[in-house]
């Protein structure tokens, strides 16, 4: 697994300071980057072994959209992930190469 679930934007409580995200900002559905690009190292519900990065999670359905939100069983690292825009960019495109980079990025 690569990647630390802390790593990205929103994963942890907001930053207050002149760029903390928008409270307003909302996922695009449909986008699923954040379902994709980044690893998962702890095991969860259908994905044992977690989620590599890169990875489509087993849980994004045809729409692209996450069939455990609200769930219990949902991964934490999911639950506390917050859509931002400088996580999100301005298309489902960009949203998926700022997260690539990010997992890059934070590789141990």
């Amino acid at each position: 697994m690569t990647g630390a679930a802390t790593a990205f934007p929103g994963a942890s409580a907001p930053r207050m300071h002149e760029h903390a995200p928008r409270m307003d900002f909302a996922c695009r559905p449909g986008c699923g980057a954040c379902c994709i690009a980044p690893s998962i190292a702890t095991p969860f519900l259908g994905m044992p072994r977690g989620k590599r990065a890169g990875e489509r999670c087993v849980h994004l359905d045809s729409a692209n959209l996450c069939a455990l939100f609200g769930h219990p069983d949902r991964p934490r690292f999911c639950a506390d992930l917050r859509a931002e825009p400088a996580m999100c960019g301005d298309s489902d495109a960009e949203a998926m190469a700022i997260l690539e980079r990010l997992e890059r990025d934070t590789r141990p």
